[in-house]
């Protein structure tokens, strides 16, 4: 516990620094080509236009039920698909943040734990436009804005909070362990199958166990979050307060012990340069 305080402090204390280095992060990624930024927004574009030509046409997905009301195939998926997106980003990336960078954290003067944020929030920044993009979608879907959508905020904080516990823990094992990176990256790309974002988990209610486990899927909790905003239904972290309590607890957890593995290695990393 005492190491998760010390983190959380460390965050805190140069978030200014964590805001600078996520844009210079984002712009030296992008700078080499000739669209620029404007890739971050097109990748997961199309990538969404591949699942709706695969799952919505060639597999005829039926439309969805959301607050009784039967939903789009391809308005239910840009819901949850540009929250993947994000996750997906930042996890992967994240793992990698620290041992990518220890050349320059030899000659740098600032917290290590700032280095898996400053990743988060360079990919949270494509975030916060594609969330801008969905609601401009939804608008020309007969989808207007709502009073529910003041709950992206705290969906999006929530995010937030899991991905940073989840970094901590990735990027230092990927620091002593090279090969955790790419395993994580491999294995990583099926929880967009069991996660809610392509399918209904409803499709599998005759196996009332197995659903019990996919909604227990902290990334399950965050896309339905969003669903329920983008769509109006309900006040989703509320009807659901079991889930939220769930989902802080997974999150707490994950902080304790990424934090307390951070601090432990952290003044050996330079050693695997």
């Amino acid at each position: 516990m005492k190491s998760a305080w010390k983190v959380i402090k460390e965050q805190i204390d140069h978030f200014y620094l964590i805001r600078r280095l996520s844009l210079y992060d984002l712009r030296s990624k992008n700078k080499n080509n000739y669209l620029g930024m404007v890739w971050e927004l097109l990748n997961p574009c199309i990538q969404i236009m591949i699942y709706w030509f695969v799952f919505g046409l060639l597999l005829s997905r039926d439309d969805v039920t959301m607050g009784g009301e039967p939903v789009p195939f391809i308005s239910w998926l840009v819901g949850g698909f540009f929250l993947w997106t994000f996750c997906y980003q930042s996890i992967i990336s994240g793992s990698k943040s620290i041992y990518s960078r220890l050349r320059m954290l030899s000659k740098m003067n600032f917290p290590m734990s700032i280095i898996p944020s400053f990743n988060i929030f360079s990919q949270f920044y494509v975030h916060l436009t594609t969330v801008g993009l969905a609601i401009v979608l939804y608008q020309i879907m007969g989808y207007y804005i709502n009073i529910y959508y003041l709950q992206l905020i705290y969906f999006a904080f929530a995010a937030i909070c899991l991905l940073f516990a989840i970094a901590l823990i990735t990027s230092t094992i990927s620091t002593i362990i090279r090969d955790f990176h790419m395993l994580l990256s491999s294995t990583f790309r099926m929880f967009l199958y069991v996660s809610g974002v392509l399918w209904p988990l409803s499709k599998v209610e005759q196996f009332p166990v197995l659903l019990s486990i996919m909604q227990l899927n902290p990334l399950h909790y965050l896309i339905e979050g969003y669903r329920a905003a983008f769509f109006g239904t309900e006040w989703y972290f509320i009807t659901h307060w079991q889930m939220t309590i769930f989902f802080w607890i997974i999150v707490v957890i994950l902080l304790i012990i990424g934090a307390s593995m951070h601090v432990r290695f952290r003044r050996h990393f330079i050693d695997f340069l």
